[in-house]
């Protein structure tokens, strides 16, 4: 029986050609290149689901924030009205002020200019002339880099 059994085992043992060999590494290749196509494929979906779960994040801080800096915006806009309307103030009052100062000034000043020439003129028609009262006839210098020269020393034209 046993050498019945080789026979038909030799029978049915068939060899394998290069083809069939070439034709099965192919199929292993494209087995292990799909597997690795599948593992980039499944982190490509969680580096997308953790891109979006980040962009949820950030777009559900980011509103409140907005909405804080559209507050503070209306609240500056609201102050520097404010502030426009005290500068136009001010501007108005600068202006009367001066107004006023200028219709004193007309009003008073001639008459005080007058009164205070007056009463000079008085002074020195009642006191008598003084040679250093008399204005201009101070003895005049000349600074010469740093130091003064008397007028008796100066060259006169």
């Amino acid at each position: 029986m046993v050498p019945m059994f080789r026979a038909r085992l030799r029978e049915r043992v068939r060899t394998v050609s290069g083809g069939e060999v070439a034709g099965i590494l192919v199929a292993v290749f494209w087995a292990i290149l799909v597997s690795f196509l599948a593992v980039a494929l499944a982190r490509l979906a969680q580096t997308l689901k953790a891109t979006t779960k980040l962009v949820a994040d950030v777009t559900d801080q980011a509103v409140p924030l907005l909405a804080d800096a559209s507050q503070a915006v209306r609240s500056a806009q609201t102050q520097i009205d404010r502030v426009d309307a005290i500068a136009s103030d001010v501007q108005e009052v600068t202006s009367n002020a001066s107004a006023l100062s200028t219709t004193v000034a007309s009003t008073f000043g001639g008459p005080l200019v007058k009164v205070a020439a007056f009463g000079y003129g008085v002074r020195r028609a009642l006191g008598g002339r003084k040679e250093e009262d008399v204005p201009g006839k101070s003895p005049r210098r000349t600074v010469i880099v740093g130091r003064t020269v008397p007028a008796a020393r100066r060259k006169r034209k």
